[in-house]
């Protein structure tokens, strides 16, 4: 480890506990040095708090691999120009935040903690700049609403279309979604839940979640004519058609939506790899697409799905979580894995994943906060 790097973890370690008053000082220094800047911020600033300050701590954190700190900072910093974000606000951001955690830390931050930081901070920036510049597509998209669906009473599934020029992405990938009519200012990533189509046209699955602006607002009151805004698609996720191994995808609940992508993308070229889904949820109202599922396998061949369920005594099926009903198959360390869930589903999965042998260059993966 750099001294950089050891200096930004042991002066971190001085403020964890006390993270809820670094974001509250971050944003009060902003705003009072720049009272612009509140206008980028939704009213309710609750979660965004915790998600900058999680952002910058996962971005130093990996000051010490230059490939992959400069990569995440400059995509990172593409993702940002929907919230139109200029360059003079992020020496704003990176003075502030030097100040709210020396302020926190008080007596127990030194003058290297402070240079640490401001160096980290100026590296941070720098990258997120460049990778704002670098990017020749649009800030977001506006699209509108063609559809929307109830799968019960927290989930819907809904279409939508960009209206100017088509959104380009792969199947697997996410992107930021925005609803300005009815939550302004937030934007929360969803994964687009079909592979491209010639129509331009966009499927999202969203579950609402409690405390959830923009979730239950595209879930509880968006409606067909509506206007969205999409951003540029992120996350590798994404299909290795050079692979020749079969494929195993672990969903669960709206995770479900990148392996439908998936297997959309597969259904127009796969003849040889055969593809297991392990879809999981507490109840059977969680397997909202199901059905769906069913038919793709029934006419797909190559195509097998194991729904399971963990709270459910009525259900007929496998009984578990995704990790332990796959741990009951295999051997999987020959296949190529990909997982989308809650964090803690991955997480649980990725550890499943590694005591099956399966090599970690063979998993892919993305998770949601379903927010």
């Amino acid at each position: 480890m750099s001294n950089l790097a050891q200096l930004l973890k042991e002066s971190w370690v001085l403020v964890e506990e006390e993270h809820d008053q670094v974001a509250g000082y971050l944003y009060a220094r902003m705003f009072l040095s720049e009272p612009s800047l509140r206008q980028l911020f939704p009213v309710h600033m609750d979660g965004q708090r915790h998600r900058l300050i999680e952002a910058v701590v996962a971005a130093v954190g990996s000051i010490d691999d230059p490939e992959q700190f400069a990569g995440y900072l400059q995509s990172l910093g593409r993702a940002h120009r929907k919230f139109q974000v200029q360059p003079a606000y992020y020496s704003i951001f990176a003075t502030s935040f030097v100040a709210a955690l020396r302020t926190v830390a008080g007596d127990r931050w030194t003058i290297e903690y402070d240079q640490a930081w401001a160096d980290a901070l100026d590296l941070l920036t720098t990258n997120m700049i460049t990778g704002a510049r670098s990017d020749p597509e649009p800030a977001f998209w506006h699209a509108e609403v063609l559809s929307h669906e109830r799968r019960g009473p927290d989930v819907a599934v809904l279409t939508c279309r960009p209206l100017q020029y088509p959104l380009e992405y792969q199947a697997g990938q996410y992107v930021s979604v925005e609803a300005p009519r009815y939550a302004p200012r937030s934007w929360r990533t969803y994964s687009i839940a079909n592979a491209p189509r010639p129509d331009n046209v966009l499927e999202f699955h969203v579950r609402a979640a409690v405390g959830g602006w923009v979730s239950s607002a595209l879930v509880r009151r968006v409606r067909p004519g509506d206007l969205l805004r999409v951003a540029a698609p992120m996350g590798t996720m994404v299909l290795d058609r050079d692979s020749p191994r079969d494929i195993v995808c672990l969903a669960g609940g709206i995770g479900f939506a990148p392996v439908k992508a998936l297997i959309d993308e597969l259904t127009r070229f796969n003849r040889s790899r055969w593809v297991h889904v392990y879809l999981g949820g507490r109840s059977r109202d969680d397997l909202y697409d199901l059905s769906q599922l069913k038919q793709l396998a029934t006419g797909y061949p190559w195509l097998n799905v194991v729904p399971c369920c963990t709270d459910d005594p009525t259900w007929s099926g496998e009984h578990g979580t995704v990790p332990e009903v796959l741990a009951r198959y295999g051997p999987w360390n020959e296949h190529d894995f990909f997982v989308s869930g809650s964090a803690g589903m991955v997480r649980s999965s990725l550890r499943a994943l590694a005591g099956l042998d399966v090599p970690a260059e063979r998993i892919r993966y993305d998770s949601f906060g379903e927010v």
